[in-house]
C-alpha cells in the first residue's frame, strides 16, 4: 500500500463509492494509514459529494467506517 495523503485517500473513497462500493476496504484502510500517518482523528467528508447524500446515507456510511476503525464527519 502506497503512502497516500489524507486528501487522496478521501477522494480514492468518493470514487469507490460512485463505483458501487468497489474497493471499499482497501480504501478505508488506506484512509486509516492516512489519517495515523498525519494525526488526525476524523475524516472528513463532502455531503456534496456522496452518491447518497441523505440522513439515512450518511449514518450508514459513519456505521460502516466505525466497524473498520473509522471516525468519520460530514461538512453540509
Amino acid at each position: 500500500m502506497s503512502d497516500l495523503t489524507l486528501t487522496q485517500a478521501i477522494d480514492n473513497i468518493y470514487a469507490s463509492i460512485n463505483n458501487n462500493n468497489e474497493e471499499i476496504d482497501l480504501h478505508i484502510a488506506a484512509l486509516k494509514a492516512a489519517m495515523a500517518r498525519e494525526g488526525v482523528k476524523e475524516a472528513v467528508f463532502d455531503n456534496a459529494k456522496l452518491a447518497q447524500p441523505n440522513r439515512q446515507g450518511r449514518k450508514m456510511m459513519q456505521s460502516y467506517f466505525k466497524k473498520k476503525g473509522v471516525a468519520i464527519a460530514f461538512t453540509l
